[in-house]
């Protein structure tokens, strides 16, 4: 079986370079949508991650053939009634900059209390092929809101963001120690598992043995 193609379904640096990371074990050659001109944007209109997320796989992995995967991640808080959830990129607008974002949540978190300021990132990762969806797995990481934006690392919400037993926020925690902790670091786990078994039952079908079905989430 030749190396197989993967492609991240993402132009966001920081976020592929996370994703690689998680998908270093395979011995495959992971590529961007920067690199496959083919590729259609996806309009992110489902109402949780894991719709996101497949759905953008799906249409992904149909336009260009080749088997992608494809995340979709958040915030959700719990103060705010889990918002900003699926808005987390626009929560401050459909352009907005990630510090505007930040600078809107500590806003309505202004009056909150360090004790109801809990949170957590949620990440919902999905491989799909041209046939169709294979599965969405997910990760989540539990923490809280921070009342000011601190660290200069990571990128969206990772300044405000304390994990369950951390005393730093995600932006201040070294890129190495993110990666291992982060909820896409928890998804994208999962979809490691879950693409070896898929490749590994690619290649049982290309030698003519009998498939084997994907064992349950």
């Amino acid at each position: 079986m030749s190396r197989v193609e993967i492609l991240l379904a993402s132009r966001n640096k920081q976020k592929l370079r996370e994703l690689a990371a998680c998908l270093r074990g395979l011995d495959v050659e992971l590529m961007t949508l920067d690199e496959v001109p083919n590729a259609p944007v996806v309009e992110e209109d489902g109402e949780t991650f894991k719709e996101n997320a497949a759905k953008k796989a799906t249409e992904i992995a149909r336009a260009t053939g080749m088997l992608t995967v494809a995340d979709d991640s958040g915030l959700v808080v719990d103060a705010l009634g889990e918002k900003p959830g699926v808005r987390s990129s626009r929560y401050a607008g459909e352009n907005a900059t990630d510090r505007e974002n930040n600078e809107k949540l500590l806003r309505e978190m202004s009056d909150v209390p360090q004790e109801l300021r809990g949170a957590r990132f949620v990440c919902a990762a999905a491989a799909a092929d041209p046939n169709g969806l294979i599965r969405v797995v997910e990760g989540s990481c539990e923490g809280s809101i921070g009342f000011e934006e601190r660290g200069e690392h990571g990128f969206g919400y990772d300044p405000l963001f304390v994990k369950a037993g951390y005393s730093k926020t995600f932006a201040e925690l070294a890129p190495d120690i993110k990666n291992r902790v982060s909820h896409r670091f928890l998804a994208m786990q999962k979809a490691g598992i879950l693409l070896e078994s898929y490749l590994a039952k690619k290649k049982r079908q290309e030698e003519g043995q009998p498939p084997e079905q994907l064992s349950p989430s």
